[in-house]
């Protein structure tokens, strides 16, 4: 599913966002450093499709909601959604398309052996994108 509105003077937020608490705070932050900066807003999800069932991937239900919300806001945006994959590759060619201002993601915690078994998707955008990330937690709120 994509949108586009008239795409914006000074860029882009590019938001890595999945249907949780982890997903609506990075999209609360995308949206107000959007604003802020008078940016467009472009909101990533993604799945690899290698599970039978991956509750970050949204289901259409999902996607209309995010993008009522995002209508709402009066932005420019944009709503990405891919399979097959790597996540952070996906949002990394966003924000490289796009010529992203900022990446939001939001941080879950990760067990000592999970960090050693599988990659982050944040950790992966956080060390390879090209312009600032900003990592956020559910519960904070935009300055």
């Amino acid at each position: 599913m994509t949108e586009h509105e008239t795409s914006p003077a000074d860029g882009w937020v590019v938001v890595a966002w999945t249907p949780d608490e982890f997903g609506d705070a990075a999209l609360e932050h995308g949206i107000a450093w959007a604003r802020e900066g008078g940016r467009g807003i472009a909101v990533v999800n993604g799945t690899r499709g290698d599970a039978l069932v991956d509750e970050r991937y949204a289901a259409p239900a999902g996607l209309a909601e995010l993008a009522e919300r995002l209508r709402g806001t009066g932005l420019p945006h944009v709503v990405r959604q891919e399979m097959g994959r790597d996540v952070a590759e996906q949002v990394l060619d966003v924000a490289a398309e796009l010529s992203a201002r900022l990446v939001v993601v939001g941080l879950r915690h990760r067990s000592p052996v999970g960090k050693l078994l599988m990659g982050s998707v944040a950790q992966r955008i956080l060390l390879t994108a090209e312009c600032p990330v900003l990592a956020v937690k559910p519960g904070e709120r935009p300055a």
